[in-house]
């Protein structure tokens, strides 16, 4: 078999059909578009409308809420820290914070803070100061012999 040999196998491509070239061929004058109408012109879109009908996304309810304002935290889970203090990327004997955490590449970026949650296991003895944590992940650092330090709640005003 050489290059110029070869070839698809028969009836496994199609010619498009040319549509608007006379009517012989069978798509002439119209194109397939019927007469008249919004739909026979061009540069129409009709997404979701439903010929007058209210549409199906105006006829379902309205649920939930987003808020404006959600802090969007780093989230790190205990097995990924452990891995990390295991591979020499983070040194267990000096307190973590979250600087340390973005230099030792385990979060990219702090954005409203770095929290930790309790997914895995950690033996190491750590000091750590993130922003939140959850009520696991704190149990189970001070189990492995370290502490979790939060920064104080923040009175409402």
């Amino acid at each position: 078999m050489k290059l110029n040999e070869l070839r698809d196998n028969p009836g496994a491509t199609k010619k498009a059909k040319r549509i608007g070239r006379g009517p012989g061929s069978g798509k002439g004058k119209t194109g397939g578009r019927g007469i008249k109408g919004q739909k026979s012109r061009s540069g129409v879109a009709i997404n979701a409308y439903e010929g007058g009908q209210m549409p199906l996304y105006m006829r379902l309810p309205k649920r939930g809420f987003n808020k404006p304002n959600a802090k969007k935290f780093a989230v790190i889970n205990l097995n990924v820290l452990q891995k990390f203090i295991d591979a020499g990327k983070i040194d267990a004997k000096a307190p973590v914070t979250e600087d340390v955490l973005v230099d030792s590449g385990l979060v990219r970026r702090k954005l409203d803070g770095v929290r930790l949650l309790a997914k895995g296991e950690l033996t190491a003895k750590l000091d750590i100061t993130v922003t939140g944590a959850s009520k696991a992940a704190v149990e189970a650092v001070e189990k492995a012999g370290g502490k979790v330090t939060l920064p104080a709640p923040v009175a409402a005003e």
